[in-house]
């Protein structure tokens, strides 16, 4: 992924405001329903949302800008460690400490981790492969020819609008195929899904392996995603908090009318059944409304004046119990 500053158009400098600013503007810009008619909107929207979740996380951020994480949010792997030699899985402790898994760099199109050890110590029982097997997937010593391929792995990135509509997804996987993926109900973000013989074939002609694809959800411009319910902060006016009515609310198919209560005070929350998440097991979440009352932008004279009066005529103590 480039750079998460470009794609947001940001400097190194950015507030935190400026970067959810920019993320809202270029989510509304660039959101699929929005741009039906352009193929490139989806993949533009992921990209940002995949951008302010490294920016829009503190210490995500400050891993980036420190170079410990990539434009992904994935360690950034090295050769050698400092103090604890040849270390081929970044971990740090020299030696091969766990299993050996493929190090791909820029998306897949990197060199093998299996490549690089053959390389150093003279290759794994029988040294480096040649012939037709020797590509993708030949980082191995298959102990059968009936061995199946080596696992294949990818991210994909889905909306809350793709979860709530069922819809299949695109998954590019690192051995050039494109797959259409069902995305399961109550799906969670860093899911993994297995697709069957999608992985690496065996040189040998068996069976290939499988793909592994590690689901990410794009951050909303609106909603944020509290397991399968949904929750949203609507502003209303000091008046429609006191007298009470009924305002647009959004939902992820359409926006609704919500009635307001008369005296909502501001944190209230107003539960919308049905309209959050598909959850595992059948029907969907809820989406949780918390009112946020707004006042005006410029102070008013008498706004203020009657705060006044209210004051001297009908105090009021909304911090009592906290004594």
């Amino acid at each position: 992924m480039r750079d998460p500053y470009h794609v947001l158009g940001l400097s190194k400098t950015a507030s935190e405001a400026e970067i959810k600013s920019a993320y809202r503007r270029l989510a509304k810009t660039y959101h699929p329903d929005h741009n039906a008619d352009d193929p490139r909107a989806k993949e533009r929207f992921a990209e940002v949302g995949n951008a302010y979740e490294i920016l829009g996380d503190k210490d995500k951020r400050a891993q980036y800008d420190r170079g410990e994480i990539d434009a992904d949010g994935r360690p950034k792997g090295h050769a050698f460690s400092g103090a604890g030699g040849f270390d081929p899985f970044g971990g740090g402790g020299g030696g091969f400490g766990g299993r050996a898994r493929s190090a791909r760099f820029g998306g897949g199109g990197g060199p093998d981790i299996d490549d690089i050890l053959r390389d150093f110590m003279g290759g794994f029982g029988g040294g480096r492969g040649t012939g037709p097997g020797a590509g993708a997937g030949a980082g191995r010593t298959w102990k059968s020819a009936s061995e199946p391929g080596r696992d294949a792995e990818a991210t994909v990135t889905v909306t809350l609008e793709d979860l709530v509509r069922g819809e299949k997804v695109r998954a590019d996987l690192p051995t050039g195929k494109s797959v259409a993926l069902s995305v399961p109900a109550g799906v969670t973000a860093g899911q993994q899904v297995r697709l069957r013989g999608q992985g690496y074939p065996n040189p040998t002609g068996s069976a290939a392996g499988d793909a592994i694809v590690t689901i990410k959800i794009a951050p909303h411009p609106v909603f944020t995603v509290a397991g399968s319910d949904l929750r949203l902060d609507l502003p209303v006016t000091l008046y429609e908090a006191v007298l009470g009515a009924k305002v647009r609310a959004p939902t992820l198919e359409a926006a609704v009318d919500l009635t307001i209560p008369p005296n909502t005070s501001g944190g209230k929350v107003l539960r919308l059944r049905g309209k959050g998440l598909p959850k595992a097991l059948g029907g969907r979440g809820d989406l949780l409304i918390t009112i946020r009352i707004a006042l005006p932008d410029e102070a008013r004279s008498d706004l203020a004046e009657l705060m006044r009066a209210w004051r001297e005529r009908a105090p009021y103590d909304p911090r009592r119990d906290l004594r």
